[in-house]
């Protein structure tokens, strides 16, 4: 858990995928080493209801600094669409963020973590969900961030052409296809990505920021080592900052 805190509080918000405790005390254990860890700053959560097929069942969990950033909405995508066809695996979990210290101050976020052998339909399946938040919240800079398996064996050049998110020009894959994300020295795989959208957004981003943290080398890991945390780097990005905000905490 160690690793896991230092990660997360190089952030003001991060998504957690995969949580599978049905009891609920590991994110609990997590927030509170994590306010221990770091006293400059106040964590809080919020999390998705359990998502999956049978028995296997996971959340999606945003952990944000409640004295940097505030949650307006949230909304859990529905598990069927309009057709009644089961698209999503684990139905995306979103939030609506304000975000005061930094350029772009409203903006949503769509976390989603597909099944790998239905990668490409499930992010096809994410443009009718931007469409859905569009219109719902009446917003243009949406930012789409997990882990999406878009490389290596669960995707297609041919069939990445029939995706609106990849086709369509005005979302941006900041997260390029020849970064690895994954841990294993064997592989070599862009899996998890970042995805924006919006003008505002867009220019808000800090250019080339956009990668992933190989906590591996950063904490002096081995391969064992850091497979025990995970066995995907996270990807961050980092947004422009609002220079008069940070002047008039500065005075």
């Amino acid at each position: 858990m160690e690793i896991l805190i230092k990660i997360i509080s190089r952030c003001d918000l991060s998504l957690i995928q995969e949580v599978r405790d049905s009891r609920g005390k590991a994110v609990s254990a997590l927030l509170m080493n994590l306010n221990r860890f770091d006293t400059s700053h106040i964590y809080t959560h919020l999390e998705s209801k359990r998502m999956g097929k049978k028995t296997y069942k996971e959340q999606y969990v945003y952990i944000y600094r409640k004295d940097m950033l505030q949650v307006q909405k949230q909304y859990q995508h529905p598990e069927f669409n309009e057709t009644a066809e089961e698209v999503f695996s684990r139905e995306p979990f979103i939030i609506s963020i304000r975000s005061p210290t930094t350029l772009v101050k409203n903006f949503v976020l769509i976390g989603q973590h597909t099944c790998p052998k239905n990668a490409m339909k499930e992010m096809e399946g994410l443009y009718e969900v931007f469409q859905t938040v569009r219109k719902k919240w009446k917003t243009e800079n949406v930012m789409f961030l997990g882990d999406l398996n878009a490389a290596c064996s669960y995707v297609t050049n041919k069939g990445l052409k029939n995706v609106r998110l990849k086709s369509d020009p005005k979302f941006h894959w900041l997260i390029r296809d020849e970064q690895d994300t994954t841990v294993r020295e064997k592989t070599r795989c862009a899996y998890d990505r970042i995805i924006i959208h919006g003008k505002e957004l867009i220019s808000g981003i800090v250019p080339e920021s956009a990668q992933p943290f190989n906590f591996k080398q950063k904490f002096n890991l081995s391969e064992e080592e850091a497979l025990k945390v995970s066995d995907h780097y996270p990807v961050e990005v980092d947004l422009k900052a609002n220079h008069r905000y940070l002047l008039h905490n500065e005075l």
